[in-house]
């Protein structure tokens, strides 16, 4: 039966067609893109990994009814109850949740200010509390999961595992750290983030934390952590204890990022550079693809989306891929200055395969195996075509970068950080050789304080001192004010220092549990 078919087979009951909020309201909407395994969006959202290793899915994400133009005349928070209300069903009072997630806790009350730079908009994702665009979904994560443990009935405690190439360890620090029930744990990748982002983990406070440096890349640390999820799928760890990940990996952090397509396109509408049904292109700087997944999540519901550009940078294993059908990790790996897009594995690319192969789970699980066994796959031809669509792709090499940013503060004064540069040098190379002529929107990914060594030199300056020193002298430079939780990282003490190789990860899991 294919995707269409069991679609259709969900909307219909004795011949008559259900409302499509009944379609939303199934049981256990979501399944494995790996088989036909099912979960509510509360076990969904606790398990993070379905148990044969693959990602939890919406089958039915298109069929729904979804009112795309009501929604955008909410408020932020109002909008993100609606969307999330839709895309995780079974939650009851997302009111309350949303509220506790994001009120009060970013700096502006928009959430994600979007402006005006040059010829294109940035909607800007780092006013959250770790100036990150992970904060959106982080921030709500952690109420998805509390409520998630009381509406399933789970007693055991659950620990959070999660790998980071720089970003999400310490939104998800930040979200998790001292919610009761919970425990977290965080691996990136030794002298492979930036300095401000490994001190906004080592001084994570929390008793029920715990951060760990690994001497790997990304791609070794959320290998390691998807073969504990896989060895611990049935199963507890240790008794009373239940794993879960915080990884764009779990429906219920790739779902909150649908939100802010939403609030660029209100934000347009409202500064009259579009009307209601005209469509926006996004350019979307990209590691693990879960940033502009949401795009086209947020396509399927309805939203005016028109080019989703895919922007790389010296890591260009995406934009390969999106140009010829061919995944191939088996290549020289790039340390960058854009150290959150430094990932030759890309899981929730995982997802759009499922939807590009018409829902074929025989088809994405082999596709995986060779990834994991040979190191590439190859997708047909129509699936290529499927996804050609909606994704363009572009990449950008280390020496454009620091143009790029060079470039934007001297024409325009917006200083964007190093991996918001590779989607703008993104946006003007979509705009020479694809341009359609909506409006493109960058999305941002983190304030340019977070990598100071590498925008100052992108300026022509030599970074003087540690860190906080460059915050200092980048703030001197630019004219601007570096957010108070990064600047304020020089007074908190340094309470974390584990570093293992990349073979102890497990060993180190299960050592680890008990404590938490």
């Amino acid at each position: 039966m294919s995707l269409l078919d069991r679609i259709k087979s969900r909307s219909s009951v004795s011949g008559e067609n259900v409302p499509a909020s009944s379609v939303t309201a199934s049981p256990a909407p979501f399944q494995s893109t790996r088989s036909e395994v099912r979960a509510t969006a509360p076990e969904a959202v606790l398990r993070g990994l379905a148990p044969d290793g693959g990602l939890y899915v919406d089958p039915a994400i298109s069929s729904g009814c979804f009112d795309v133009q009501g929604c955008l005349a909410l408020s932020p928070l109002e909008q993100a109850e609606k969307i999330l209300s839709h895309l995780l069903p079974g939650f009851g009072n997302m009111h309350a949740l949303v509220q506790r997630a994001y009120d009060g806790r970013f700096a502006s009350p928009e959430l994600t200010p979007l402006v005006p730079v040059g010829d294109d908009y940035v909607l800007e994702l780092f006013h959250g509390p770790t100036a990150a665009f992970k904060d959106v979904a982080l921030c709500m994560l952690p109420q998805l999961m509390t409520a998630a443990r009381t509406i399933t009935g789970m007693r055991d405690k659950t620990v959070i595992l999660t790998a980071t190439s720089g970003d999400t360890g310490k939104a998800a620090l930040e979200g998790f750290h001292d919610v009761p029930g919970t425990g977290i744990m965080v691996f990136f990748p030794y002298q492979g983030v930036s300095a401000v982002q490994e001190a906004q983990m080592l001084t994570q406070e929390g008793a029920n934390v715990a951060v760990c440096a690994v001497k790997g890349n990304f791609d070794d640390c959320q290998t390691a952590v998807k073969q504990v999820f896989s060895r611990y799928a049935d199963s507890a760890p240790i008794p009373g204890v239940r794993l879960s990940s915080a990884n764009s990996i779990n429906i219920g952090r790739l779902a909150p990022q649908v939100v802010y397509y939403f609030l660029a396109y209100a934000s347009l509408i409202k500064q009259g550079r579009i009307r209601y049904g005209e469509a926006v292109d996004y350019v979307v700087p990209t590691g693990n693809f879960g940033d502009i997944l949401a795009g086209w999540y947020a396509k399927q519901l309805g939203l005016p989306v028109g080019r989703l550009v895919c922007a790389s940078n010296a890591n260009r294993v995406l934009t390969d891929f999106l140009t010829t059908g061919v995944y191939d990790r088996r290549r020289e790996f790039y340390k960058t200055s854009s150290p959150s897009m430094d990932i030759l594995v890309s899981s929730n690319l995982e997802r759009l395969l499922f939807y590009a192969a018409d829902g074929d789970t025989a088809a994405v699980k082999n596709d995986m195996l060779r990834l994991q066994n040979s190191g590439y796959y190859k997708i047909s031809a129509k699936a290529l075509d499927f996804i050609q669509k909606d994704f363009s792709a572009c990449c950008c090499s280390e020496a454009e970068t620091l143009s790029e940013i060079r470039r934007c503060f001297g024409e325009t004064g917006y200083l964007p950080d190093t991996h918001t540069a590779v989607a703008l040098h993104a946006a003007r190379a979509y705009r020479k050789t694809e341009r359609s002529g909506a409006p493109v929107v960058v999305l941002s990914t983190a304030s340019p304080f977070k990598f100071p060594a590498a925008v100052l030199t992108a300026l022509g300056e030599v970074p003087e001192g540690d860190a906080f020193s460059q915050m200092a002298q980048l703030s001197r430079v630019s004219g601007l004010e570096a957010p108070v939780s990064l600047s304020g990282l020089q007074d908190k003490a340094y309470l974390h220092n584990d570093v293992i190789e990349k073979a102890d990860i497990a060993d180190y899991v299960l050592n680890t549990l008990g404590r938490l």
